[in-house]
């Protein structure tokens, strides 16, 4: 199986307490998630605030309308610096994604690292090479530019 590496950056103008309140948060994730992947949580505990051993459970739809189920796993945290989460499965052969938070003058570099590969051995490479590269990048994109909304629609100020 061939593993792939996606990463973006982005500067958080808040402090590290507030980015990691709101990325630490599993019920925020559809709201920095494309709406065409119609991507609904089925989980139904412990989404205020994530922690070593969670399962959240999702159903997405990448391709065509088709749902898959997909459980990840929160597999470690460090509050304030990154949490990571490992897919347990879905429709990835691997899925290993590192959040990092560090705090910087004026805010928050957020990092995400994407480690995955993909079922199929030689037809999953062309499905990469195809589509899911692209579908991921575009993914990851958005989050950017919905995050950007969202602060400045002051989602991030404290009451």
């Amino acid at each position: 199986m061939k593993l792939y590496m996606l990463s973006r950056e982005q500067f958080l103008p808040m402090t590290i307490e507030d980015a990691w309140d709101f990325f630490s948060s599993p019920k925020n994730l559809p709201k920095i998630t494309p709406e065409y992947l119609s991507f609904k949580i089925t989980s139904t505990l412990g989404l205020d605030k994530m922690y070593p051993g969670q399962i959240i459970t999702y159903i997405v739809k990448p391709v065509l309308g088709i749902p898959l189920r997909w459980a990840t796993e929160i597999s470690q945290v460090r509050e304030h610096e990154f949490f990571i989460d490992e897919q347990r499965f879905g429709p990835y052969a691997f899925w290993h994604h590192q959040h990092w938070f560090e705090q910087v003058d004026g805010g928050v570099l957020m990092k995400d690292v994407v480690h995955y590969g993909l079922p199929l051995g030689f037809l999953g490479r062309i499905a990469e090479w195809l589509f899911v590269g692209r579908q991921l990048k575009s993914i990851f994109d958005y989050r950017i530019t919905a995050v950007d909304k969202l602060i400045a629609e002051g989602a991030f100020a404290k009451p």
